[in-house]
């Protein structure tokens, strides 16, 4: 269901008046994310400004795949915690697609319904922390050449086009209203760049602990043998602007908590000497393992697939 944006009093437009505006579902929804939202650095991993454009290239087969992640100095590239209301997004969008239900990019939601769709406190400066999240992933340009296929055109993209966060004479929240990226939307639309995850996610603390189960879930998926990365690549993968032996440091208190849902990590030298991340799905391994956890069930709603 959609529904059309009233006016104001006063007879002028709001923001995103006379466009078409998703209703959001009730309830626990399963949580998803968008697949190359995950796999590349589009995000900054600290909650400091910053200022430093992400510029990254890979070798994908035949083609280089390039992100170039920029933002005014004044107000920095939106950080991975800004994510949440991308994944948020995203989440509401498969549910509907799944349930039939007509989608738009364009969003009005009580600010209580958001944060508690992001595992969020619902009070204090949770208002003010979101207007700042909506700011930076509006401030913040992506260039890349991903999905453009043998177009070879020059594309760029603001995670939000437009957002808006009003209140009354008492300065209560009367909800957020943000259009996502066509980017992302058509992303979404496309169910295999679609990929559930564990809504434990949310709980995770560390910019590079979230940003690691992302590529994690991303690429280890339900293999039995699970996936593996040297410390070069992760530290390449994630943009970071650390030393690699400093994003090294922080990566390896990461495996030693041992916090990532569904996940087990273990480092490894290869024969080369370089230092290796191993991930297994937890599920996957023997049963007498330590890190062993029978796989958790998501229970969707009715007419919802499960991953």
């Amino acid at each position: 269901m959609t529904k059309k944006v009233r006016r104001k009093e006063d007879g002028s437009a709001g923001l995103l008046d006379q466009l078409d505006l998703f209703v959001t579902l009730p309830g626990d929804i399963p949580t998803h994310d968008e697949q190359e939202m995950m796999e590349r650095p589009f995000f900054s991993l600290s909650k400091q400004r910053r200022s430093e454009p992400i510029d990254y290239s890979v070798q994908n087969g035949t083609t280089t795949v390039t992100v170039n992640v920029t933002a005014p100095a004044e107000i920095g590239i939106a950080t991975i915690w800004d994510c949440d209301i991308l994944i948020w997004a995203v989440s509401q969008l498969r549910a509907a697609k799944a349930q039939g239900q007509p989608t738009t990019p364009h969003f009005h939601v009580p600010l209580y319904e958001l944060l508690r769709g992001i595992d969020r406190p619902t009070g204090g400066d949770e208002y003010r922390r979101i207007v700042e999240a909506l700011e930076r992933l509006s401030a913040t340009l992506i260039r890349t050449n991903i999905r453009q296929g043998k177009k070879k055109r020059p594309e760029g993209f603001h995670w939000i086009e437009r957002y808006a966060a009003p209140t009354d004479d008492l300065g209560r929240s009367t909800g957020v209203e943000f259009t996502i990226s066509d980017w992302l939307y058509e992303g979404v639309l496309t169910d295999r760049l679609v990929l559930g995850i564990d809504r434990a996610y949310f709980k995770l603390t560390g910019g590079i602990e979230r940003w690691l189960y992302r590529v994690v879930r991303k690429h280890g998926g339900h293999q039995a043998g699970g996936w593996a990365f040297t410390m070069k690549q992760l530290h390449h993968k994630s943009g970071s602007t650390q030393r690699v032996a400093d994003f090294a440091k922080e990566l390896r208190v990461a495996v030693e908590r041992q916090r990532l849902p569904g996940y087990w990590l273990e480092l490894v030298r290869n024969d080369e000497g370089e230092e290796v991340l191993n991930f297994t799905e937890r599920c996957q391994l023997s049963t007498n393992h330590p890190g062993f956890q029978f796989k958790r069930l998501p229970r969707p709603p009715m007419g919802f697939p499960a991953d």
